[in-house]
């Protein structure tokens, strides 16, 4: 196995800067010993215009026999003799991509301290692997190496035998790249493609393969337009690995797009759940105030429970009746309104840990019910929740869990009767609420739409919520009643859609029930006047997307 990788300079920046970042001088030929035979480095020139350096690989075929044990190429067995009479010392292949992981290990990262500036910048570079067995052909190597920045991409195809043409062409080809980029990131599109290209692996694929591939492909596998085909050939077509790291590449291109890190956007829950210091969990993973929870185990506060026989309060719990939590007098809100609105296609948009979706998925008539968040995590837990490995065939094809944003339209959205938005709106910040509108509203367009949020007037009555205080620390704002009205009025108005209001949990008299559910229904006719349904004077009601701090909202 054989490649090279050639630099042009000048006397001021000579070529054989070239040595300083491989870490590997020019003037010496050096050895490097691997799991399967012997990898060489040296340069065929070394001058202040144009420097090459060239990395031999050796395959030991009994080696690679043994260490497979017994296995060929991708895992398949192979006869006895084609066990050591194959392509593998010759083709560049995972073999080569794992020599260049070993012996150029500070070249990946990109790290020089001899030249940082140098590492730091594109390079004039020209690779060079004279065999690399392609599984699709030229055209594909074009197709993976085209978006990458190369100025030249060629891959001509090797013929079988130079003496009988009629044969055609081989599967390999000769591969040739010329272009301006950093030498790290150069390296790292080969000890990624090179292996996808072959379409096999020479060792065992295992978890930690999502790591290297995420980790090589930073900056360039997020946005590749091949990436499920990168992915699932670089990790062996193994189904599980390949959605692992699909979430995670789409996790990190959502937080690139908001100027976040990954960890910072994937917060919905840790491992566990995010618990308050009352030990509540929230809908999404994370603590509401008023001590309520979308899991079955955990009841609110007694000044938003309803006890089973329909008293409240603590006279629910007088009775030895079994209090009715804020959270599933909110989820039964919700089913009764998509039952009432004959739903069948319902979407649940930032489904969290997945307890509305689990709900859903009792009732027959919800035909088919996807659940949609950001968090890879909260993914996670719903999946375990639902036991989806478990469902039989019929009740896996009514639900699935997809990874998405709600600041992006998306076309698996479009199509369903109805979705809620459930708890959600008051963890955007009020400067995103418009992108969010639009991709429910204007993009997707379910006929029925659901949003609950808190009531801020009602926080007064939750006695573990110090005055001023959201209920939440991650809610960017609450609204009051007239607030919410507002903004919903104006939603309902921009896209079409009538609104009335559902109070969910007591509607206490004097500030109102501790959530707000608004019903958004498509109008017949958008432009037509929607009529009652909207707040009878919006123009008085405060502007709710004014930036103003929730927390001096105390009562």
């Amino acid at each position: 196995m054989f490649l090279t990788i050639s630099t042009t300079g000048t006397p001021e920046r000579p070529a054989t800067d070239l040595g300083f970042l491989l870490h590997k001088h020019p003037d010496n030929a050096q050895t490097f010993s691997t799991s399967h035979g012997t990898a060489h480095v040296l340069y065929p020139e070394a001058s202040a215009e144009r420097c090459t350096a060239a990395l031999l690989l050796e395959v030991d075929p009994v080696a690679l026999v043994r260490r497979g044990k017994g296995k060929g190429r991708g895992g398949a067995p192979d006869t006895a003799l084609a066990q050591y009479v194959n392509d593998r010392p010759y083709a560049a292949s995972s073999l080569l991509a794992v020599a260049l992981s070993s012996v150029f290990k500070s070249a990946l990262r990109g790290a020089c301290k001899a030249l940082p500036e140098r590492a730091a910048e594109p390079l004039p570079l020209r690779i060079e692997v004279p065999a690399v067995p392609a599984r699709g052909g030229a055209a594909l190597v074009r197709r993976l190496f085209d978006p990458l920045g190369w100025d030249t991409v060629e891959a001509e195809p090797v013929v079988l035998d130079t003496a009988f043409p009629e044969w055609g062409d081989s599967r390999y080809v000769r591969l040739v790249l010329e272009g301006e980029l950093r030498l790290a990131d150069a390296l790292n599109q080969l000890y990624v493609l090179l292996p996808v290209l072959d379409d096999a692996k020479h060792y065992w694929v295992a978890p930690d393969e999502v790591d290297k591939l995420l980790r090589a492909g930073d900056g360039w596998l997020a946005e590749h337009p091949e990436q499920q085909l990168i992915t699932s050939r670089y990790l062996a077509r193994r189904r599980s690995l390949t959605l692992e790291a699909m979430e995670r590449l789409e996790l990190a291109r959502l937080a690139e797009s908001d100027g976040l890190e990954a960890e910072d956007l994937d917060n919905a829950v840790d491992a566990d759940g995010i618990t308050d210091a009352d030990g509540t969990t929230d809908a999404d993973g994370t603590t509401d105030a008023d001590g309520t929870t979308d899991s079955d185990a955990t009841t609110g506060d007694t000044a938003a429970a309803t006890g089973t026989d329909g008293t409240t309060g603590a006279e629910g719990t007088a009775t030895g009746k079994r209090p009715v939590s804020l959270a599933e007098q909110r989820r039964d809100a919700i089913l009764a309104a998509l039952r009432a609105a004959e739903a069948t296609r319902v979407l649940d948009l930032g489904c969290g840990q997945g307890q509305l979706v689990q709900a859903l998925l009792k009732d027959v008539r919800f035909t088919d019910i996807v659940g949609v968040d950001v968090s890879v995590r909260a993914l996670t837990i719903a999946g375990r929740r639902l036991r989806l490995e478990r469902l039989g065939e019929r009740q896996a094809g009514r639900v699935k869990l997809i990874q998405g944003s709600l600041a992006y339209t998306d076309k698996r959205l479009t199509g369903y009767d109805a979705a809620v938005l459930s708890e959600v709106i008051e963890h955007l910040d009020l400067p995103r609420l418009p992108a969010l509108e639009y991709a429910v509203f204007g993009s997707a367009r379910p006929r029925t739409v659901l949003v609950t949020t808190p009531n801020v007037e009602y926080n007064v009555r939750w006695e573990s919520l110090p005055a001023g205080h959201v209920r939440h620390g991650d809610h960017r704002f609450e609204w009051t009643r007239e607030e919410f009205r507002t903004w919903a009025a104006g939603v309902a108005e921009r896209y079409g859609y009538g609104v009335r209001f559902t109070p969910v949990g007591p509607d206490d008299p004097e500030v109102g029930p501790p959530t707000q559910m608004a019903v958004f229904t498509q109008a017949p006719n958008p432009g037509q006047d929607l009529g009652p349904t909207h707040d009878p004077n919006p123009a008085q009601a405060p502007n709710p997307t004014q930036d103003r701090n929730p927390k001096e909202d105390s009562a």
